[in-house]
């Protein structure tokens, strides 16, 4: 058992939290939540034996065999595999009696017993369970044999992780273990944990993630560690109840509700029988249940209406695109209209990021057409981006900058107010930025890429580094935006919120994918062995086909512009009708918020009680009538292959 007793925890003089009482038990799984700053890592470092408590009591068995994530990995030519093995110390310490006995001395007996030990602790199959850990993390059989030196930052974490999990450890402590692992990798980390014997205590910023793994979670905020039964939706409907009683959030809880559900009702208007669609309605109808837990959130923040929604946006024509010579995408076809939602699947180093990267024209092609409106703004969000913050300038210096060169200047006041609304508060917004940790300057550069109004967004792994709270606040205010969206990231319920159309990067192509995140689980397991197997990917039929002519590519072109012609009525009156739907989203809930307060019922209000129940009754009906025609012309766009 790892017992709190009333531990206090410090950062200089600032009190991380205090008074935490909670134990954790034997083979239970705990998930450590916050947002960042709250004290989580200085928490496992306690229970790492490299932090004591400044008041209080931390009780736990000295002798535990616990395994954690070493942040830091030296470059050395140590092969791969062997690092891995490294982690099993048990069947390292016995090699090396083996090693010194087989040297020094010709004692048969002892050598014998020491083989016999070997083979229980597993040492015959030891090198096939690194292997197979390395696999699972996404590295090939060849990169088995390569120096640790050879990989990358992101690589030698997952080295990292493999040795952790190597270890025959009662206790696992694993600190954001799914920063640097793809999609792929994650569902195979989430089922290997699983299956874990031991005691697990995870921090992780990804809900679906902690969801099917704990069944304890210890939240820590404003400056308390509350311990909950339960996984993390679990946790939420907790604390939702718990904000329900606090009179003050109850309203704003109430008014979260109300939008939500509005946009779940508009949103199942729109969709239609694709797995896709499908799967985000349920999704949204969870987030609608999980709204009032996080409406204290420090993270309230929207989308603006883009200045301009030309349609389409974007059109990509047959290109190919790479690095050098080495063409990694070919026949790249993709067109992009206001209200898209995209997300690129695909195992890690497929080209996703590529993709992202010649859509945002930081990539040329190499063959192929692009056709961009004439009001086309991107707003392209990339880890590479948060190096370009001016680290010596503040978060206002930043964005003062970036809004005069996109010519949308604010007063100081309205910029700090912007800036407030991620988390940047006070004289905060006037210290310079090289301090700040990853998930502030992700949440800067957001913030930034929000402010210029785009009518694209471009997001590659927009989640790294962000807590919870600031993901959640990302999925709600991705519902509203009225932009396009093409999205590359790991957190499933981010993907499941905001995408209606998923695009599958494999084999140089990129293609629609039919199918939800579960077919995409389903999809990786089926392909796994033949991705292992195979060192160069086989060519496709679409590959192998014969080149198009010129003549060919002018014809489809044509055919394409006629069609576009001929549809553009259509997704003109789809899209009028849909911004109309949200005007009276909007009106319905100020007037529901309006008929919630009691006073409204009192006999000198009568009269206009009875005038808001009539304008109620109104947008009720307008409602059902600009659905109606949404549908019909939804359907006429559909049979027209639109």
């Amino acid at each position: 058992m790892i017992k709190f007793d009333d531990v206090t925890i410090r950062r200089g003089p600032r009190v991380l939290f205090d008074g935490a009482n909670f134990s954790i038990y034997r083979g239970e799984k705990a998930g450590i939540t916050g947002e960042n700053g709250s004290g989580k890592s200085s928490l496992m470092a306690m229970v790492r034996g490299e932090l004591q408590p400044d008041a209080g009591h931390f009780e736990m068995p000295s002798t535990l065999e616990i395994a954690h994530v070493s942040q830091e990995l030296d470059a050395t030519d140590q092969l791969a595999v062997d690092f891995v093995l490294d982690g099993d110390a048990a069947l390292r310490a016995i090699e090396q009696r083996i090693a010194a006995v087989e040297q020094s001395s010709d004692d048969g007996t002892k050598l014998a017993n020491l083989y016999v030990q070997y083979a229980a602790s597993g040492g015959y199959d030891a090198r096939s369970r690194a292997a197979q850990l390395m696999n699972g993390l996404g590295f090939t059989t060849a990169d088995e044999s390569r120096a640790v030196r050879d990989f990358s930052g992101g690589w030698r974490v997952r080295l990292n992780v493999a040795k952790a999990l190597m270890c025959r450890s009662d206790l696992l402590l694993l600190d954001e273990p799914t920063n640097h692992l793809d999609l792929d990798a994650i569902l195979w980390l989430e089922n290997w944990l699983r299956d874990y014997p031991g005691t697990l205590i995870l921090i992780a910023h990804d809900r679906e993630f902690l969801d099917r793994i704990v069944n304890r979670i210890i939240n820590l905020e404003h400056g308390k560690a509350i311990a909950y039964r339960g996984n993390y939706s679990d946790f939420e409907a907790q604390r939702s109840a718990q904000l329900a009683e606090q009179a003050s959030l109850f309203t704003r809880q109430q008014r979260e509700i109300k939008h939500m559900e509005a946009f779940v009702e508009r949103f199942r208007a729109q969709a239609t029988k694709a797995r896709q669609a499908q799967s985000r309605l349920k999704a949204l109808e969870r987030m609608a249940r999980i709204a009032p837990a996080h409406v204290d959130s420090p993270f309230q923040f929207s989308f603006q209406t883009p200045l301009k929604l030309p349609r389409p946006l974007l059109a990509i024509e047959e290109q190919s695109t790479g690095y050098g010579e080495r063409v990694l995408l070919s026949k790249v076809n993709l067109t992009l209209y206001p209200g898209d939602r995209i997300a690129l699947l695909g195992r890690n180093g497929a080209g996703k990021s590529t993709l992202m990267k010649l859509l945002a024209g930081e990539l040329p092609a190499f063959s192929g057409t692009r056709t961009d409106a004439r009001d086309l703004r991107i707003g392209y969000f990339a880890q590479h981006q948060l190096e370009q913050l001016d680290v010596k300038d503040s978060p206002l210096g930043n964005l003062r900058r970036v809004a005069v060169e996109c010519g949308l200047p604010g007063t100081e006041q309205e910029l700090r107010d912007y800036l407030g609304s991620f988390g940047f508060r006070g004289d905060r917004v006037f210290e310079p930025v090289a301090p700040f940790s990853g998930g502030e300057k992700a949440r800067l550069v957001l913030g930034i890429v929000a402010y210029q109004r785009p009518n694209l967004l471009l997001l590659d792994e927009p989640t790294n580094h962000l807590d919870l709270e600031m993901r959640q606040a990302l999925a709600m205010a991705l519902q509203d935006y009225e932009g396009a969206v093409v999205m590359v990231s790991h957190d499933r319920h981010l993907l499941r919120t905001v995408s209606d159309e998923f695009y599958i990067v494999h084999d140089g192509r990129a293609q629609p994918f039919d199918g939800d995140l579960d077919d995409y689980a389903s999809w990786l397991a089926s392909t796994a062995s033949a991705v292992a197997s195979a060192s160069v990917p086989a060519a496709t039929e679409a590959q192998t086909a014969a080149p198009l002519t010129a003549e060919d590519r002018k014809q489809r072109k044509r055919e394409d512009a006629e069609r576009r012609a001929r549809l553009a009525p259509l997704r003109s009156k789809i899209e009028k009708s849909e911004k109309r739907l949200t005007q009276l989203a909007t009106q319905a809930a100020e007037l529901e918020a309006q008929l919630a307060d009691p006073a409204i019922y009192a006999e000198a209000q009568k009269k206009t009680l009875l005038a808001l129940t009539a304008r109620r009754a109104a947008i009720g009906k307008e409602t059902e009538e600009v659905e109606a025609a949404w549908m019909a012309a939804s359907e006429e766009l559909e049979q027209a292959g639109g």
